[in-house]
């Protein structure tokens, strides 16, 4: 081992803790492939790998930290049982090992849990787990967890925020170092509390300091960067619960210190740019990727803060998506493209209004794909919402055009509107 850098060895995670986690997880999560994607190669020009945490047990990287945790307490501590509150990912992590080791455990789950999640921690943990489905956020649920562990003298389990935790996600730090070109510019990482990025970050930073370390956030849950602005962890004001794995509206404080001094910058990404990306990766690598799984990727493909000089590793965290989900993918991904629009169009009551505006304002690749029509108290006119897909986002221009020519009254949907809320 090379001499640890005095910062990262005063860590509250260090390089040693990660390589026994790696001892205590070998056996039991699975090493997983790092794959060349030339999808994103031929987009950035520089070789991109996907580390396929997607397929590991569990369909996520969270059962290296929970297991690595969970089997590091003492005799005692497991005797009591453990309690978590989770997303979804770190409660399938700690439902296999509360199988795996026998150990009882109660898990609290945010009421957006996807319910593909829920069935698999049932289905995952058996008898040796007990779901609480909590109406809020994962704050709420992790409030939860905490008064019943206190309550019950029970073991917290901490989605990311114990040095245990950071320790076993680590150990994809080890086998990236064992797997990657030796020329390797970055690793991308996707971030909610930030345990996975601070565990990769002391492996790789003790051993190779020169590889740049980035972290991802999606814009609606960037707690990281208000942290960094802030210089502590700070609670920001909302939380869009898309993203559902990286969803936390504040920073762990272990976690914290160890991306502040590691981290070489932190990237947030819209959205709507994420649900592009997951069906890009099923359609080019087959990769069925949940939202917090496509953050790193999507990072790279537009949003690096450097321009890499070798080849860029991407996290792929965890594969556990609802399918069910696909038609809000699809429908955020077209309104972030510029591909779909929404407007709100009053037509003249009258016999072939609609045929008009289809021949006179429509081209011929430009589709209808929503039309809601209301029928108001006054006679002569009345409004519909219509969603229209267009070829080029280049090709608005000419259909507001064409709008304005006409004799209708039409108004666009802002992007942002909490009308789109009621369409997916």
């Amino acid at each position: 081992m090379t001499a640890l850098k005095p910062a990262v060895d005063q860590l509250p995670t260090t390089a040693e803790d990660v390589r026994a986690a790696a001892e205590r997880l070998d056996g039991v999560a699975r090493r997983t492939a790092l794959e060349y994607s030339p999808r994103l190669e031929d987009e950035i020009g520089v070789p991109v790998l996907l580390k396929r945490e997607d397929i590991q047990v569990c369909r996520s990287f969270k059962v290296r930290g929970a297991y690595n945790m969970i089997a590091s307490l003492s005799h005692a501590g497991k005797a009591r049982g453990v309690v978590c509150a989770s997303a979804g990912n770190h409660a399938q992590g700690v439902a296999f090992a509360c199988a795996t080791l026998e150990i009882s455990g109660r898990i609290f789950l945010p009421s957006n849990t996807p319910r593909q999640k829920r069935e698999r921690i049932a289905k995952i943990g058996g008898d040796w787990i007990t779901q609480v489905i909590v109406d809020g956020s994962f704050d709420v649920a992790n409030s939860m967890a905490t008064q019943f562990a206190e309550a019950h003298d029970m073991v917290v389990i901490p989605p990311y925020d114990d040095p245990r935790t950071i320790a076993g996600q680590g150990t994809i730090g080890v086998e990236l170092l064992e797997q990657m070109p030796p020329d390797t510019d970055s690793v991308v990482i996707p971030m909610g509390g930030g345990g996975l990025a601070a565990g990769i970050a002391v492996w790789i930073k003790t051993m190779r300091p020169e590889i740049r370390v980035i972290g991802v956030e999606p814009e609606g849950a960037a707690s990281i960067r208000a942290a960094v602005q802030a210089g502590e962890p700070v609670t920001i004001d909302h939380v869009d619960s898309f993203v559902d794995g990286t969803a936390v509206g504040r920073v762990g404080s272990v976690t914290f210190p160890i991306l502040r001094e590691l981290l070489d910058d932190v990237v947030i990404v819209p959205e709507g740019a994420v649900c592009s990306e997951m069906l890009d990766l099923y359609h080019s690598e087959g990769i069925i990727a949940e939202p917090a799984g496509a953050l790193a990727s999507t990072a790279i493909r537009r949003y690096l803060p450097h321009i890499p000089n070798g080849p860029v590793i991407a996290i792929v965290s965890g594969g556990n998506n609802d399918l069910s989900r696909y038609a809000e993918v699809q429908e955020r991904s077209l309104r972030h493209e510029g591909m779909r629009h929404y407007f709100l169009v009053t037509f003249p009551q009258e016999p072939g209004a609609l045929r008009k505006f289809l021949e006179d304002v429509l081209a011929d690749d430009q589709d209808i794909v929503h039309f809601e029509y209301t029928k108001k108290n006054n006679r002569d006119t009345g409004p519909a919402l219509v969603g229209i897909d267009i070829h080029d986002p280049g090709d608005i221009v000419g259909l507001r055009k064409r709008m304005a020519a006409s004799p209708l009254r039409v108004e666009q949907i802002p992007t942002d509107s909490e009308i789109f809320r009621i369409l997916v």
